[in-house]
């Protein structure tokens, strides 16, 4: 054969290539001894060993209510979310078929046809909460729902508003990245709060494009077009969001989230 159509005379013979600025191989000299102990410290595959447990697996909060219950906080998603109702829940008949699986989530209705769904905090990603929690716990829906729903209001009372001004328009808004932003809406004190601060200078229009963010703006009488952008900038953030919960907008009437009709201000 032509020693051109050999190729390189140095494949499958690492001894000859070019290594560059890299260190040299370290070749094996010597069989390795089996009977040496071994050096715990040393990796395995690569990987570095893994973290020693700081607590037993029944204090985890999947299975601890009493830890659980300071970690866990409502959150919304988009209507036609499937689950297990809460309202329709039976934990005897669910004891009863503990071999079952129940991974659903808990489900309950929020405004609007949105869904509700409760979650625990899990440093960086949350575990939604289904009946197989519940049964764990041994408490029922209506005991999660109240600690969820203290803890939000805990975390939104220290939260702040951004308080945007263009002009006559005003805009408020909660982006704080810890996943409670959209949720915030669900509290009275909230809606109160937006309400109180908005419906001076028109009615109060409100978007929920995703998880992290909530936001409000005073619409005038006189200023049909801030309408059209609001719901622009409510479908285009929804569209580019991880966790995205509604494209539609909102309106806050008489303390109420509806679903906003541009037609009825002039009724």
């Amino acid at each position: 054969m032509d020693p051109e159509l050999r190729g390189p005379r140095d494949i499958g013979r690492d001894h000859e290539r070019e290594f560059g600025d890299e260190p040299p191989p370290a070749y094996r000299d010597r069989a390795p001894d089996y009977l040496a102990p071994i050096d715990e410290s040393a990796p395995v595959s690569g990987h570095a060993r893994p973290r020693e447990s700081t607590g037993l697996l029944v204090d985890a909060p999947e299975h601890d209510w009493a830890h659980a219950a300071r970690l866990i906080s409502p959150a919304l998603r988009p209507a036609g979310t499937t689950g297990m109702r809460a309202a329709d829940l039976d934990l005897a008949a669910l004891a009863a078929h503990a071999a079952t699986a129940h991974s659903q989530p808990i489900v309950e209705d929020g405004p609007c046809g949105l869904a509700i769904v409760y979650g625990l905090q899990a440093g960086g990603f949350d575990v939604i909460v289904n009946a197989e929690h519940l049964l764990s716990w041994g408490v029922g829906p209506q005991e999660v729902a109240e600690a969820a729903f203290d803890n939000l209001r805990r975390w939104s009372a220290h939260a702040s508003w951004t308080d945007e001004v263009s002009g006559d328009r005003r805009l408020l808004s909660s982006d704080s990245g810890d996943g409670g932003d959209a949720a915030r809406i669900l509290l009275p004190e909230v809606r109160e709060h937006l309400a109180a601060e908005l419906s001076a200078a028109g009615r109060v229009l409100v978007g929920l494009p995703e998880r992290h963010l909530l936001i409000a703006a005073a619409l005038r009488p006189d200023d049909d077009e801030f309408a059209a952008l609001f719901a622009e900038f409510v479908v285009e953030h929804s569209a580019g969001a991880d966790e995205p919960i509604d494209r539609r907008v909102f309106e806050l009437t008489g303390g109420t989230l509806v679903e906003f009709d541009a037609g009825a201000g002039d009724r």
